[in-house]
């Protein structure tokens, strides 16, 4: 194939991407009110600040063009793939065990123009791996093929954990569970499974970093230690509170302005949202959270196949935990970790990699469409 024939093969696939996108109108729609909602919060969060904004608002534009570009590709191809995409972010992760750099973890790869978090990529390549597993498989999925997915689950999952990053982690190892889960399985097999795994706890709780363990403890008394490692959890539950019903109003939230609230253009930027816009504000996004995610369940439910099915399910309920465990995390009543608010949160590559998921989403979508 000469130089010429890619050139027009390529010029072809953008113009078809550019003239006929293959995208779900109500979740495009959706997906870009929240990202309107979350740049009105950052620039509230951020102080004004357009620095902030800008980086936002081009993350939110690549991501854009992602979901254009994977509308493209039939879910056959993707999985087709799959196999190669889960090693090579693998591989990643052993890259970034060995040459990794960041602020107190090594979880970032410099790539000279830019840096790359390998653990965003396997975000979407995990619940592709365990779906591309099942799919030529008799469901529900048998003891063995249990087994075998849990060893997928857990290979990334151990390397990001000892970064260390456990939040990403558990994100991984939900976003890998949650395809298992879709395809079947006998209730009291998920039983024995969550039985098992609080039965780790105790040795879990033995190799955690001591930070992690203080987070944790940190949960269930903040007031123990005030002005150390409970400032994090009783500041945001004060700006969570002072919104009251109605809130305090754009740009007028005190917590944040002051600097009593830490992170609060990252992690803690719900709180932010909560403390401005009050009860009547957080029942909104919570009800456009909630139509992305059933609407993503829905696409899953009219899947053409079971790879299809299992990774579109993955990716709503994965969509879902992101949203309970920041929630969680800025009203107290979970610990504190590095997990943002989807599309409102600044910061890092978390953005685009959930818009190349809803691109993926996209292209199941349309796969259906097109086969009906």
């Amino acid at each position: 194939m000469t130089i010429d024939t890619l050139r027009i093969r390529l010029h072809r696939f953008l113009r078809r991407v550019w003239t006929r996108p293959r995208i779900d109108l109500p979740l495009a729609f959706a997906l870009l009110l929240l990202c309107s909602v979350g740049l009105v919060t950052l620039y509230s969060a951020g102080d004004a600040n357009l620095g902030l904004v800008g980086g936002q608002a081009a993350r939110f534009v690549l991501g854009g063009v992602f979901i254009l570009l994977m509308s493209r590709i039939p879910p056959s191809m993707l999985r087709n793939w799959t196999p190669w995409l889960y090693a090579g972010s693998v591989m990643l992760l052993v890259v970034v065990a060995v040459l990794g750099e960041g602020r107190g973890a090594d979880r970032w790869l410099n790539l000279g123009i830019m840096r790359f978090q390998p653990s965003e990529l396997m975000k979407l390549t995990m619940p592709m791996m365990v779906a591309w597993y099942l799919h030529p498989r008799q469901l529900p999925p048998r003891w063995t093929d249990i087994i075998v997915v849990g060893g997928m689950i857990a290979i990334p999952a151990g390397l990001i954990a000892k970064q260390p990053d456990l939040g990403t982690a558990l994100l991984v190892s939900a976003a890998g569970a949650f395809a298992l889960f879709l395809s079947g399985m006998a209730w009291w097999r998920i039983g024995v499974l969550l039985a098992g795994a609080a039965g780790m706890v105790p040795i879990a709780w033995h190799f955690m970093h001591q930070y992690q363990r203080d987070r944790i403890l940190t949960m269930l008394n903040p007031e123990s230690d005030p002005l150390g490692n409970g400032w994090h959890i009783i500041q945001s539950q004060i700006a969570v509170g002072s919104g009251g019903i109605f809130g305090k109003g754009f740009e007028q939230g005190t917590q944040s302005r002051l600097d009593f609230l830490p992170e609060h253009t990252t992690d803690f930027i719900f709180a932010v949202f909560c403390e401005e816009f009050g009860l009547i504000g957080v029942c909104a996004i919570l009800v456009l959270y909630a139509f992305i995610i059933g609407r993503c369940l829905w696409i899953a439910m009219e899947a053409k196949d079971t790879y299809s099915r299992l990774l579109a399910g993955a990716i709503g309920m994965s969509f879902f935990v992101y949203v309970f465990v920041n929630g969680g995390m800025v009203s107290g009543l979970l610990p504190v970790v590095g997990v943002p608010m989807p599309m409102v949160s600044y910061g890092g590559t978390s953005a685009v990699s959930l818009l190349v998921g809803f691109g993926v989403l996209m292209s199941i979508h349309a796969n259906r469409k097109v086969h009906d």
